[in-house]
C-alpha cells in the first residue's frame, strides 16, 4: 500500500507542476480573471500530493486504517476538490454561465482534506 500511496503522490505532484505552468502562463493569456481560482486547485493539490507520499512513508511505522484512511481521503480530496476548480475553470473558459450543481463538489472536497488530517492525527495516537 504504501508504493501507491508514493506512486500516487508523486504522479499528483508532477501534474500539479505541470498545471500549475500551464495556469501561469497559458491560462493567463487567456482568461486572467480565472487564473486565482486554478490556482488554488493546484496549490491544493500540491499540499495533498506531498501528503499522499508523507502516508507513503509513514504507513510503514503506523500501520493503521487511519492512516490508510488518510491516503483515501487525500486522495479524493485532490479530485473533487482541485478537479472542481479545474472544471469550473474549464466552463468558464468555454463559455458555460450555469455552472449548475459544480460548486457544492469543492466544498465536500474540502472536507475530505480536513477527515484525511484528522486521521492523520489519529493514527499517532494508536497503539
Amino acid at each position: 500500500m504504501s508504493k501507491l500511496y508514493l506512486a500516487l503522490g508523486s504522479a499528483l505532484a508532477g501534474l500539479g507542476v505541470i498545471l500549475g505552468a500551464f495556469g501561469a502562463h497559458k491560462l493567463k493569456e487567456i482568461m486572467p480573471e480565472s487564473v486565482s481560482t486554478f490556482q488554488t486547485g493546484v496549490q491544493y493539490q500540491m499540499y495533498h500530493a506531498f501528503a499522499l507520499l508523507m502516508v507513503g512513508i509513514l504507513i510503514e511505522r503506523f500501520p493503521f486504517r487511519t492512516m490508510n484512511w488518510a491516503g483515501i481521503c487525500f486522495l479524493i480530496g485532490i479530485v473533487l476538490f482541485s478537479g472542481s476548480l479545474y472544471a469550473l475553470t474549464a466552463l468558464k473558459a468555454g463559455g458555460k454561465v450555469g455552472l449548475g450543481g459544480l460548486g457544492i463538489i469543492t466544498p465536500i472536497g474540502g472536507l475530505f482534506f480536513i477527515v484525511g488530517w484528522i486521521c492523520l492525527l489519529l493514527s499517532f495516537f494508536k497503539k
